[in-house]
């Protein structure tokens, strides 16, 4: 298939196919005319590249989902390099949320001293239920 229909099939645009080429995470046959030709291996990975990008995962980092799938195994996360690069993401989301939470302290403590107020304290959970917070039935 041609690079517009693999765009339209796994939902995505022609510069993104373009940019996932770009680094190394699909690479079509070539024609004889020069157009690029995809298989249904380059389909399901650009399906993959685009669903990892909605979990937080960057096509950057989706090199080791990729490789797991052209190794043969049925599902991108199935090898150890991918639940690394799991790992990774979540530490990630970890220190981002650690630096939310200091700003989000310094915020209140510059608006408890603006207003004469004693900052309140934080609450936690912001709504998510934490793994060991919620009781067992």
């Amino acid at each position: 298939m041609q690079i517009g229909e693999l765009a339209g099939r796994a939902g995505v645009t022609v510069k993104a196919v373009r940019y996932y080429e770009r680094l190394g995470l699909v690479a079509p046959e070539r024609l004889p005319n020069g157009y690029r030709d995809y298989d249904d291996a380059q389909l399901r990975a650009v399906r993959e590249i685009r669903e990892l990008a909605a979990t937080g995962i960057p096509p950057g980092k989706a090199a080791p989902f990729i490789a797991c799938l052209g190794s043969g195994h049925a599902r991108s996360d199935e090898c150890p390099a991918s639940v690394a690069a799991y790992l990774d993401g979540l530490a990630e989301v970890e220190a981002a949320i650690a630096v939310l939470e200091a700003r989000r302290e310094q915020l209140a403590r510059r608006l408890a001293t603006a207003t004469g107020e004693v900052p309140a304290a934080p609450d936690t959970g912001y709504g998510c239920t934490v793994a060991g917070d919620h009781p067992t039935g």
